[in-house]
């Protein structure tokens, strides 16, 4: 019987670089968090983050895990061509595929990409006239949203192109009669974003099942936005990263592991 004994596998953590590491521990706690807030629909939807570095490659979550699971290891990296390009167990969802690869081919200034089916967005992805400018949290998206036509489920590439083209240069956008997408410049990013349009749809929706609606005026539409845009305690890097320390303070109490 020999006595040398089998090289053990190498872990994710040894194959990546620390750059990319940190954002895999980002991405596996975004998706925790999007659990802990009920953005879920089974194994279905999903979050990507580029890999640092890189043009070509990001990381998407392995298909069949819901995503209170995922972990910085078991996220999938593959190319905008749909190639796994570093060995995995797990297998990704076409769709997914086909809208995260469209942004993060477009996008290079973006590093995550977050697409949710809550009933809250899909609802308001299925009203004519889209986001109503009714609260202060709706006018965080005014003149900053966009909206992309339903053409089915996601799986012919040929839609990635209208999809960035609608996408344009912001950052959030409502998936007509499907649901919502945003993206950032870090996952953090990302997710208030997604957090902020959620809340907007929400507040629409109840707003809609009681009395006569009051709009805001548009002038006021347009000053509220840009006080966002320029307020770093509104919507700046700083408020991002507080929040971001803040969330992951919650998740660690609630669902530690994320970084495994």
């Amino acid at each position: 019987m020999s006595n040398v004994m089998p090289l053990a596998t190498p872990s994710v953590r040894d194959q990546v670089s620390e750059e990319e590491w940190q954002a895999r521990v980002d991405l596996a706690a975004c998706y925790r968090l999007a659990a802990m807030h009920g953005w879920t629909d089974l194994i279905y939807t999903h979050i990507s983050a580029r890999v640092p570095g890189t043009d070509d490659h990001f990381l998407l979550n392995p298909f069949g895990f819901m995503f209170e699971e995922v972990t910085a290891s078991s996220l999938v990296k593959l190319d905008t061509e749909g190639e796994i390009v570093m060995p995995s167990p797990y297998a990704v969802n076409a769709a997914g595929f086909t809208i995260h690869s469209a942004v993060h081919q477009a996008r290079h200034d973006m590093a995550c990409v977050m697409h949710t089916h809550t009933v809250s967005g899909m609802a308001i992805s299925a009203q004519e006239d889209g986001l109503l400018p009714l609260a202060q949290t709706s006018l965080v998206f005014h003149g900053a949203l966009s909206y992309h036509d339903y053409e089915g489920i996601a799986l012919d590439l040929d839609e990635r192109e209208r999809l960035v083209a609608d996408l344009g240069r912001n950052t959030a956008m409502i998936l007509r009669n499907h649901g919502l997408l945003t993206c950032g410049r870090s996952v953090a990013e990302a997710f208030v974003t997604m957090y902020m349009l959620e809340k907007a749809c929400e507040l629409q929706l109840a707003a809609q099942s009681g009395g006569t609606l009051r709009l805001i005026p548009e002038e006021v539409c347009v000053h509220t936005a840009r006080q966002f845009q320029r307020d770093p305690d509104a919507g700046g890097d700083g408020h991002v990263a507080l929040t971001w320390a803040a969330l992951l303070r919650q998740l660690d109490r609630a669902n530690p592991g994320y970084a495994a």
